[in-house]
C-alpha cells in the first residue's frame, strides 16, 4: 500500500509531496519528494531514523538527514578532480572539499516520484526520477538517475536500487544518508556493530583519505560484534582527528553482488539491522557533529550520537586517485550504467 499526501511547498512555490509505503508486515517507509528524503522508517511502532517534523527543516538546516546522496557520495578533496585531462571545478561546501554532491547536491533538489510497480518478493515499490543537467555543482555531462525504494513483502527489508547515465564522461557515486537509532531515541553507543573488513581508510585533518590500513589492534576493527561506545573515546589519532568514527571501511568480500556489508544491532530492545550492498565500500559515522541545536521528530534534541549513518559506496576522494583494486573507478562513459544496489533487512 502506498499513501500520497502533501508535505508542503518549497521557497519559490513548487510543491512537495509525501509517500507512505507499508509491507503489511510492520515495516512503513516515509519518503518526500524533496531530495528523495527518508523521512520516516517504522519497524512495528518504533521509528528507527533521525528527521525533522517540518518542510521548512529540511530546506534550512538539513545535516543530510535521510537524503539520496549524489552526484558523489563523501568528500572530493580541493572540490576538484581531471578526468581525461579536463580538470573539474566543484561547488565546495565543506572547506575546500566538495561533501556529498556539493551546496545543492541531490538531497536538496525535487524529485518526479511515483508508484512503481512490484517486482518478485516486493509488496510496494516507489520510482524517483531527476535530470542531473551538465555542469550542476560543476559535474560535467547531463545524468539521467533512477533511485528505486522498494518493501519486500515476505520479510521486512528495504531495497534501493541506484541507476544512471551520462551523455559524456562523469563520475558517480550514489548513496543514502539515513541516520538509525534501533532504540528510537537516545545514544546509540550502546548498538554492537559488526563490518566484515579488514582494513579502513586514513584520514588527514581535513578527513580526505591518506591511505588504506589494517584495522587488527584498533578500534576500527568491527569484525566482531562491538558495541559502538566500547572505543568511541579512545585517544587513538584517528578518531581525535575525526571527533569519533566518520571512515570508510574496504569490504573484504567481492563487490557487484550483494552481500554483507554491515550488522547493528540494538541490545536493549533486540532490533536489528543487516545491510547487504553491492558497493565495495561502507562509511560509518557515528554522529559526531550532532550537537543538540536540532530539534527533530517528536521533539527530541538531537545530542552527539543521537544517529550513525552507514552509507555503502566507493570510497572517499576515488576521482582523484589511480583506478585499481583498492580504489575501483567511479567514471562512468556514455553508453555505460551505473548500477547499485543496497537492502537493509530489519528484525527484531
Amino acid at each position: 500500500m502506498i499513501q500520497r499526501s502533501d508535505y508542503g511547498r518549497l521557497p519559490d512555490g513548487r510543491e512537495v509531496q509525501q509517500f507512505l509505503l507499508d509491507n503489511g508486515r510492520g515495516l512503513r517507509l516515509s519518503v518526500l519528494s524533496y531530495g528523495g528524503i527518508v523521512n520516516g522508517l517504522w519497524l512495528g511502532e518504533t521509528n528507527l531514523v533521525l528527521g525533522f517534523e517540518r518542510l521548512e527543516d529540511y530546506v534550512e538546516r538539513n545535516p543530510f538527514f535521510g537524503v539520496i546522496v549524489g552526484r558523489y557520495g563523501n568528500r572530493i578533496a580541493g572540490g576538484r578532480f581531471a578526468l581525461d585531462g579536463e580538470v573539474h571545478q566543484l561547488s565546495r561546501n565543506d572547506g575546500a572539499k566538495c561533501l556529498h554532491g556539493g551546496a545543492q547536491g541531490f538531497g536538496t533538489q525535487l524529485w518526479q516520484v511515483e508508484p512503481d510497480t512490484p517486482r518478485d518478493s516486493e509488496a510496494v515499490a516507489l520510482l524517483l526520477t531527476r535530470v542531473s543537467e551538465h555542469g550542476e555543482q560543476g559535474f560535467p555531462g547531463r545524468l539521467e538517475v533512477s533511485v528505486r525504494y522498494a518493501l519486500l513483502a515476505a520479510e521486512n527489508s528495504w531495497r534501493i536500487d541506484y541507476q544512471a547515465t551520462t551523455d559524456r564522461p562523469t563520475v558517480v557515486n550514489l548513496t543514502h544518508h539515513g541516520y538509525y537509532n534501533l532504540a528510537g531515541g537516545g545514544s546509540i553507543e550502546r548498538h554492537e556493530l559488526s563490518i566484515p573488513a579488514s582494513r579502513y581508510t586514513k584520514v588527514d585533518e581535513a578527513l580526505i583519505p591518506i591511505e588504506h590500513a589494517p584495522v587488527e589492534g584498533t578500534p576500527f576493527d568491527f569484525r566482531t560484534p562491538t558495541p559502538i561506545g566500547a572505543r568511541l573515546n579512545a585517544p587513538h589519532p584517528q578518531l581525535l582527528r575525526a571527533k569519533g568514527y566518520d571512515h570508510n571501511w574496504l569490504i573484504d568480500r567481492e563487490a557487484d553482488r550483494l552481500r554483507p556489508v554491515a550488522r547493528l544491532v540494538d541490545p536493549d530492545s533486540g532490533r536489528q539491522m543487516e545491510i547487504l550492498s553491492t558497493e565495495p565500500a561502507l562509511q560509518f559515522y557515528s554522529g559526531n557533529f550532532l550537537d543538540g541545536s536540532l530539534i527533530g521528530l517528536g521533539g527530541q534534541r538531537y545530542e552527539q550520537h543521537s544517529g550513525l549513518c552507514l552509507e555503502t559506496q566507493h570510497s572517499p576522494d576515488s576521482p582523484n586517485r589511480e583506478a585499481g583494486p583498492d580504489w575501483p573507478s567511479t567514471t562512468l562513459r556514455p553508453g555505460q550504467t551505473y548500477r547499485s544496489s543496497t537492502l537493509h533487512r530489519f528484525g527484531a
